[in-house]
Formats: C-alpha cells, structure tokens, sequence
C-alpha cells in the first residue's frame, strides 16, 4: 500500500506560505504527513493549520477546498498525499521497505 492521493493544489500564497488544495481522495487532519509531489516540488511536511472559508478545521473530506500552511514553494497541479506508515514516499521510504523496520 502506498500513499493515499489526497487532492491536488489549485492556488498558492507564496507570501503567505498557503495553499488551497482540492480534496479529492482520503480525508485531511491536523498533524497528518503530507507529501506534496509536482514536476519540480517535493517535499513532506506536517498540516499545522487548516482553514475552510477563512475558519479553522480540524479535517477536510473529499469535495472540499482546504487551505492549508505550507512550508516549501507549491505550484498549481501540483498532487498532495497523506504519508501512510508503510510505503512512504518520504525520506528513506525505499530504504525502510528494502531493509525492513528497525525499532
């Protein structure tokens, strides 16, 4: 199992360090890993802060636009998934799958 396909970007604050992204598959939490993937983004980071129509939430569904705090340049299309513990697409996520866990 791979990442879970959350949405994709349909507008950037660059200033602001936001993004409104689509939600378009698996739901969105506060504290979940994110792995933002474009023709020349790519980056994991943690969702901070979430914002529906200028109020704060605490999850996003499918059909909603969520902005959401961003720490690295995103570009529209850009296509965000939520990080899952196995299969990560992360740092070290072929490694962790190669060579297996070590706690």
């Amino acid at each position: 199992m791979g990442d879970q396909l959350v949405g994709t970007v349909v507008h950037q604050w660059q200033k602001a360090g936001a993004a409104l992204v689509a939600v378009s598959g698996a739901e969105l939490h506060l504290g979940d890993t994110i792995h933002v993937k474009g023709h020349t983004t790519d980056f994991t980071q943690t969702v901070d802060s979430m914002q529906v129509d200028h109020e704060p939430v605490e999850s996003a569904a499918s059909g909603q636009e969520v902005a959401i705090g961003i720490s690295d340049r995103v570009r529209v299309k850009d296509k965000v998934y939520r990080v899952t513990e196995e299969g990560s697409a992360g740092p070290g996520g072929f490694l962790k799958r190669l060579f297996g866990r070590k706690d």
